[in-house]
């Protein structure tokens, strides 16, 4: 993006100047246990946007993506709204989303990387972004990542009193009944699961220091094609009707020698015109990796699959891989539909912006 503006850091610890390393969480499968990490446990929602950390410095106020990237020119709006509220000599780490339809929308904040500067300023219009911030790593112009959670929690909550929209704060909770409830009630929105912090904890760059927690459904796709031979598949290549046609919407993981050999049982060659080439390129099977090279399909007669698929939806396709459970054989692939938790209508949920 032409035009960005590189900070000079001034006003804040040599440390925070950006680009900046961030915190980052592993993977677990349940909620954890209370010990789990030092302090008491902390819940807040996974948020399906980009991770953003709002620099203020004596040049004005920067934005910047997990992997060091100035994203200050893809979202003006933005720029403007935390100028106004986040004072010089603080740094903030948070999330750029953007909602539509009452569901979070990244497909939209993809468009906002790939516009020109004569598009950019109608998308803007037409899909204004949020931020939403869950963390403080500076304030006044002092380092507060050695402080536990529990103290930069309380900065941030006066720091964004009086925040309104396009600015949030991200809910959080000590209650594990009702992060549980979070868990189960808001995939609807296209929130991913939980993040879970100690409310002991530092803030430690690069480290995998917090858990989350991804949320899962079991649902029906339709495997329109393979990688691999028909008798040896290596994956899956995920169809749904959309607009009236099977597209294909995302591949699964890898499959384990005893699944490719059960899911080939079910496989037979197209018994007449396929609605999909043999090759495709790599983006239509993962659409946010430019740079795959083109994919050989074996295609084959549609069946129906069952598979484990988290929340991360376009809109147009699954953004991470499904996990193959067992092949569907008895069902008809006319009847799959698009299942319930990727449509559009879903409320936010409470304390955060939705335009």
């Amino acid at each position: 993006m032409a035009g960005a503006r590189t900070p000079s850091g001034s006003g804040l610890p040599a440390g925070l100047v950006p680009p900046l390393k961030v915190a980052l969480a592993r993977v677990v499968t349940r909620l954890p246990r209370a010990g789990a990490l030092p302090g008491s446990l902390s819940y807040e929602p996974k948020w399906d946007g980009y991770r953003c950390v709002v620099v203020h410095d004596d040049a004005g106020v920067t934005l910047w993506s997990r992997q060091g990237k100035d994203l200050t020119g893809y979202f003006p709006d933005l720029a403007a709204a935390l100028a106004s509220e986040v004072p010089p000599g603080c740094v903030v780490d948070g999330e750029v989303v953007i909602w539509a339809g009452g569901r979070l929308d990244f497909s939209a904040l993809q468009q906002r990387l790939g516009a020109g500067p004569k598009t950019l300023p109608g998308i803007v219009r037409q899909a204004p972004a949020s931020y939403v911030a869950f963390d403080v790593l500076a304030v006044a112009g002092q380092d507060a990542r050695a402080l536990p959670l529990s103290q930069r929690r309380a900065l941030l909550e006066e720091l964004a009193r009086g925040w309104a929209p396009p600015l949030s704060l991200s809910p959080a909770t000590t209650d594990p009944d009702e992060a549980a409830r979070w868990f189960e009630n808001l995939p609807h929105t296209g929130i991913e699961g939980l993040v879970i912090k100690g409310n002991d904890q530092p803030y430690t760059p690069g480290a995998r220091s917090w858990l989350k927690l991804k949320h899962r459904e079991t649902v029906e796709i339709i495997c329109g094609a393979v990688i691999g031979p028909i008798t040896e598949p290596r994956e899956v290549v995920a169809g749904l009707v959309l607009d009236g046609e099977l597209r294909i919407v995302g591949r699964s993981t890898l499959l384990k020698t005893a699944a490719a050999r059960e899911l080939a049982r079910w496989l037979q060659p197209p018994c007449g015109a396929h609605p999909w080439p043999a090759t495709v390129k790599g983006t239509a099977l993962d659409r946010f990796n430019r740079d795959k090279d083109p994919v050989a399909l074996t295609l084959v007669e549609p069946v129906a699959v069952e598979v484990s698929a988290d929340t991360a939806w376009s809109g147009r396709s699954f953004r991470h891989p499904l996990r193959v459970l067992r092949a569907r054989p008895e069902l008809s692939p006319a009847d799959i539909t698009l299942p319930d938790m990727l449509r559009p209508g879903g409320r936010a949920p409470a304390n955060t912006v939705e335009q």
